[in-house]
């Protein structure tokens, strides 16, 4: 083994640290790190094991623990005997927490992404709204903006080492520039960027908020072609009722008719969504509307999170559902969404797709996030673009015939 181990939980953003602290630890062999999840209590679960099964695998390695779980909870991870150490935000990414037992201070530099087929880049983090499910800005902190020319030369760099496709991440990424000089916007970054580093095939957006989706941005969307046709945004859910509760600041008709916009300008772009089910007061008939927004939206890449009350936060003192319920209609959300899916998978079928192939050579991805499963007979490179025929659905996965 050649440096430390990584083990992430939770977003894009934790991946594109994971990458940062592999940097800054250097040669530690024996180390591990657990990047936790706070989103959920089962993401704080999974952290738990994580931590436990690399102590089983690893009895001799030094267990250091950090990110969001870590933060707001430190003194439960502390209690842990597998764990050695545990990292705020701010220390997992300063040099100095990596300069002990004579390990040299390491260059600062954009972190390579050798696990990883497109690198993420992080741009913004943090979080300035108080959604009352939400348990992430008391891990994250106030919404911070990396400056527009350092974000661009990151991205350079990446892709002057050979990445042929890079995601933008963060906490609330489309909050992006309200704390930097002259408020640039998401959209004045995302031009930037694709401006500035012509030679960069792909650019892929994190989760957004649809309400702070700026003019610029959407023309971005949907007239730039290296700008992936594939959106994931926070919904939540479909009822104005419970967005109010949740204190969310888009209504659904909001929602509905910025999806519509881009898709009447450029229908190939497919919509992700995150929304939780059995939010505490959710009556059959907001489940419903929440149902439906499937549908409404053409959510493709459905992420469906069962409601968990957070310690803390107001919607955890709120009338909660029963967990039977809450679990019946995360499934109906899910069974709504693997239909509609499917769907769009089969739509697919007879096309020609630009596909970034990942790191193990057997799959890849479409522009919008479509998986396609490549023949081994190929010997594809990963990281590399490939043009190919799709010819089948099977099990999810498109099934790649000829490359052109």
């Amino acid at each position: 083994m050649s440096g430390p181990e990584l083990i992430t939980l939770g977003c894009r953003l934790n991946i594109a640290e994971s990458e940062a602290m592999r940097t800054l630890a250097g040669g530690q062999d024996d180390l591990v790190i657990v990047n936790s999840c706070a989103v959920t209590a089962e993401a704080v679960r999974n952290t738990r094991q994580a931590i436990r099964k690399a102590r089983r695998s690893r009895p001799d390695a030094r267990i250091w623990v950090t990110g969001c779980a870590a933060e707001i909870a430190p003194q439960d991870f502390r209690a842990m005997p597998e764990v050695d150490a545990v990292l705020g935000q701010q220390e997992k990414l300063a040099p100095a927490s990596y300069m002990g037992d004579g390990v040299p201070a390491p260059v600062e530099r954009p972190a390579p992404f050798t696990r990883h087929a497109r690198a993420f880049v992080e741009v913004q983090n943090g979080c300035d709204h108080r959604c009352t499910f939400c348990i992430i800005p008391f891990g994250r902190g106030e919404s911070r903006s990396v400056p527009l020319d350092l974000a661009v030369d990151r991205i350079r760099a990446l892709v002057d080492a050979g990445h042929r496709e890079v995601v933008l991440t963060g906490v609330d990424v489309t909050s992006y520039g309200h704390d930097l000089p002259g408020e640039p916007s998401l959209g004045a970054l995302v031009g930037a960027i694709l401006d500035r580093v012509p030679d960069l095939p792909r650019l892929r957006l994190s989760s957004l908020d649809s309400v702070e989706i700026d003019p610029q941005l959407v023309e971005l969307i949907t007239g730039h072609e290296r700008l992936m046709p594939h959106l994931h945004l926070s919904l939540q859910a479909g009822d104005d009722m419970i967005l109010k509760r949740m204190k969310r600041r888009h209504t659904l008709a909001q929602a509905v008719e910025m999806v519509r916009s881009i898709k009447a300008k450029r229908p190939e772009v497919a919509i992700g969504a995150d929304i939780i089910a059995g939010f505490p007061t959710e009556t059959d008939a907001m489940f419903e509307n929440s149902l439906n927004l499937v549908e409404e939206c053409d959510i493709v890449h459905g992420h469906i999170f069962p409601y968990s009350p957070r310690e803390g936060t107001p919607a955890a003192r709120m009338p909660q559902l029963d967990r039977a319920i809450i679990s019946d209609r995360a499934a109906r959300l899910r069974a709504a969404c693997v239909a509609r899916r499917a769907a769009w998978l089969a739509a697919h079928v007879g096309t020609r797709q630009r596909i970034l192939v990942e790191l193990n050579g057997r799959q890849g991805h479409s522009p919008s996030f479509a998986p396609v499963a490549i023949p081994a007979a190929w010997n594809a490179r990963g990281g590399q673009i490939y043009e190919v025929q799709v010819n089948a659905v099977e099990n999810g996965l498109l099934i790649a015939g000829e490359a052109a």
